[in-house]
């Protein structure tokens, strides 16, 4: 069987699915858990991304100490690849962890540097929890790139291990992880899923955070939006090809509200998607040369409804206690109701960081 959508359907699921509908999710773990992570981007011209996320979500209700004290101190979630997840979905990565690393080159200089393995175990078991920083390059062969990660032995030693399961993140100091080995920092009751199993469980959660995504689509570099044969097909009128649909999502009711969102939001991370469903144009210019940016640094996609309607462009300044707007980008002109809607939201987005909106 196969479900036919209309577009207007298709965006109202995949709203609910990212729980940014008015049916707000009680607690954070009930949060995270329906969008299976929640990414750690520390870049905060507004507020970090995972506090953006989760303050769209929950509302004033949520403050980053709740983040912190759910990672490090109730240890409810786990944070793998800068991804905070429910740690008891730990069960689902610990056999692919076991076969850790997948790479022949990054075996190879895994066994060339086995040495520097030990030392880094060595002085965790002994003084963790350790930032990078603390740790001493001990290496004999240096990590193979000629990229970003060049020469950063310390820190693709730890990411190694981290996903080989190993070692894990204990805490922050400022933006630096600190690192301690895994047996002290997740649960030692969860089990193992075979790992045939927990990819396709993995595939299913994945779907039901999003709702409606399409059969095949980009290998993204923060996670995957591919789904396998999670769900059931479906297609969405005016669009090509076969989606995969989250059944359950056909059952829940809409109730709509305004958002605005950080520009890695999981409703907009598949750009495609976005471009697809929504018909927005978005892209995050905070790489661009000034002159270049048509919205501004780190400009805040609004939501409406089930409608990407615009762009907030703003600024948190601690020092003088204001959200600075430098505009407000209406990719069509507001009614009064969606302008009043979008102002009541940056009221409630300073008012959360303890700041006043002032515009430009």
């Amino acid at each position: 069987m196969t479900v036919q959508l209309g577009r207007q359907d298709a965006r109202r699921i995949a709203v609910r699915a990212q729980l940014l509908d008015d049916h707000r999710p009680d607690d954070l773990l009930e949060a995270v858990r329906q969008l299976t992570f929640v990414q750690v981007e520390h870049t905060a011209p507004v507020a970090p991304t995972a506090d953006l996320v989760l303050f769209s979500r929950l509302g004033p209700s949520y403050s980053p100490e709740q983040l912190d004290d759910a990672l490090f101190r109730d240890f409810a979630l786990m944070e793998l690849d800068l991804l905070a997840r429910p740690m008891e979905d730990l069960a689902l990565f610990k056999a692919q962890m076991a076969s850790w690393p997948d790479r022949e080159s990054t075996q190879r200089w895994m066994d060339d540097n086995e040495e520097f393995r030990g030392d880094v175990l060595e002085l965790l078991e002994a003084d963790g929890p350790v930032a990078a920083r603390d740790i001493p390059d001990t290496s004999i062969v240096a990590w193979p790139s000629s990229g970003w990660n060049n020469n950063r032995n310390v820190m693709m030693m730890l990411e190694t291990l981290a996903r080989a399961g190993e070692i894990a993140v204990a805490g922050r100091r400022g933006r630096d992880r600190l690192w301690d080995l895994a047996e002290r920092v997740y649960h030692a009751d969860i089990p193992t899923v075979p790992a045939e199993e927990a990819l396709q469980i993995r595939d299913e959660r994945r779907l039901r955070s999003l709702g409606v995504v399409r059969n095949r689509t980009p290998d993204l570099q923060v996670e995957t939006t591919r789904v396998g044969s999670a769900g059931v097909a479906a297609t969405i009128e005016g669009l090509a090809g076969e989606w995969r649909l989250d059944p359950e999502a056909l059952e829940r009711p809409f109730v709509p509200r305004t958002a605005l969102l950080s520009p890695f939001d999981g409703l907009i991370r598949d750009r495609k998607r976005m471009t697809d469903l929504f018909e927005f144009d978005y892209a995050l210019e905070m790489y661009k040369p000034a002159a270049k940016r048509r919205w501004g640094y780190y400009a805040l996609p609004i939501l409406h409804g089930d409608r990407l309607v615009g762009k907030v462009d703003a600024t948190a300044n601690a020092e003088r206690g204001t959200l600075l707007v430098h505009a407000i980008h209406e990719d069509e002109p507001f009614t009064p109701a969606v302008d009043s809607a979008v102002r009541d939201e940056l009221e409630a987005l300073a008012s959360w960081l303890g700041l006043r909106v002032a515009r430009q």
